[in-house]
């Protein structure tokens, strides 16, 4: 299977300001790895349906509560012992690569789920999540919306 979704998250990831916005989104408890899918189905011009976001919920979430955050919080809980300690250092850069690693997984798993969705009338994906609803988030949307017509499909 050829990741695409891997490779359009890495390249949005990579445009100036949207890392820093999935960090804030992903603060307030956001799923970035559905967030980035969402992105790559809105990029595709895939129709946009209630039925569709909750099917990619409900693969994520377990995905992400069980393997990817735990990850997570074990990396944050280090990262003041490991600037004092050489091999925690090693071992949390492991542990680093092995949540990403993870979200790479999660990010397979929903191409899987959705990558022969037909294209529709294009519609806004990003406003199925109801955190970039709120008039506080209002700023992030829009960054990542301009943000999606720079990022390159594969």
């Amino acid at each position: 299977m050829r990741d695409a979704l891997w490779e359009f998250a890495l390249n949005l990831y990579a445009l100036p300001g949207v890392a820093d916005d999935c960090l804030v989104l992903q603060a307030q408890g956001e799923d970035v790895c559905l967030l980035l899918c969402l992105c790559w189905l809105e990029r595709r011009g895939i129709a946009r349906s209630t039925l569709a976001v909750e099917q990619l919920r409900e693969l994520a979430s377990p995905w992400q509560n069980e393997v990817i955050t735990p990850l997570r919080l074990l990396r944050q809980q280090w990262r003041d012992a490991a600037q004092r300690d050489e091999r925690l250092t090693a071992l949390r850069d492991q542990l680093k690569q092995l949540e990403l690693h993870a979200e790479q997984t999660l990010l397979q798993r929903l191409q899987a789920a959705c990558e022969t969705w037909p294209a529709g009338q294009p519609a806004v994906w990003l406003t199925a999540l109801p955190v970039l609803q709120s008039a506080t988030n209002r700023p992030l949307l829009q960054r990542l919306q301009q943000a999606l017509q720079q990022a390159k499909l594969s």
